[in-house]
């Protein structure tokens, strides 16, 4: 039987934009030795160097510098460095609420995440559990569980795939046909105008503006201490790339609850209303 609450995927950035900084600056880099600086400017020459993508190159490089400094990398130890991520204020509180919001308002609300960063230690925090996919890059594992390549390197183009994943509900991310396959539009599991995305950087701008120009919200988000973090934000919101800016605060009450709980609002006056449209034609 059709489910009565309409579908909203609220779909999330990770690194900067749910917890301050960035997942391997947190907890991988420091225990292989380097600073964040040194890591980040050997990553940006050899990207440059090879003409390579830089999310597969700090993939490599996460290996390399682990295999150096004989510490193989398991996903048990990936998934025990996210237990210590810290979050923005208000963020392990926001999905059970702005959840039930929707239900009261007749919306179903499921939560994504699409980010570049690795997928293993976002699935070690406390808020994993709160998502309906975790989409992004993530390592195979040889016989001995050890990481040994990338199986998933997502950048900031290919992150928009996984908004057609959601859209389409083409979960399998080995099976191309599913993805690619035409569907018409009124038999997607959650169209485009039904989507939220929330992002902090030049990474998220393809999805921003995806999300935007097919009817749904964009909200770029800043942290509060961050030097020009705020001018960025607003960056966006001048090129047009974001319908809105908020402090990542997650608090009830505060802009980014409003912003959400505001959509959440149209999302239902609008099918209230295509239902009296559908009715009154019937």
């Amino acid at each position: 039987m059709p489910s009565k609450h309409t579908p909203l995927a609220i779909i999330y950035d990770f690194d900067g934009t749910l917890a301050p900084g960035n997942l391997q600056e947190n907890s991988f880099i420091p225990s292989i030795g380097m600073s964040p600086a040194d890591f980040w400017a050997e990553v940006r020459d050899l990207a440059r160097q090879e003409q390579a993508d830089p999310i597969l190159v700090y993939m490599h490089l996460m290996l390399d510098k682990a295999h150096s400094a004989k510490k193989p990398v398991h996903r048990e130890d990936f998934e025990d460095r996210g237990k210590s991520i810290a979050f923005f204020q208000g963020v392990e509180g926001w999905f059970d609420r702005i959840s039930t919001y929707g239900k009261k308002m007749a919306v179903k609300v499921d939560h994504y995440i699409v980010s570049s960063g690795n997928a293993e230690i976002i699935e070690g925090t406390t808020i994993a559990k709160e998502f309906e996919a975790i989409y992004a890059s993530r390592f195979m594992y040889n016989e001995n569980g050890v990481a040994a390549w990338p199986a998933q390197a997502i950048n900031f183009t290919t992150k928009t795939q996984f908004l057609f994943r959601i859209n389409k509900g083409a979960d399998d991310l080995s099976n191309d046909s599913e993805i690619n396959r035409y569907v018409e539009m009124n038999e997607r599991p959650i169209p485009f105008e039904n989507m939220i995305y929330i992002g902090d950087g030049d990474t998220d701008v393809p999805c921003f503006r995806l999300v935007k120009d097919l009817g749904g919200l964009s909200v770029a988000a800043y942290p509060r201490n961050k030097k020009g973090a705020r001018d960025k934000a607003a960056k966006f919101l001048d090129d047009g790339r974001v319908h809105t800016v908020a402090l990542a605060d997650y608090s009830d009450g505060k802009g980014l609850d409003k912003i959400v709980k505001a959509q959440i609002d149209y999302i239902a006056a609008r099918e209230k209303r295509n239902k009296s449209w559908r009715t009154q034609l019937s």
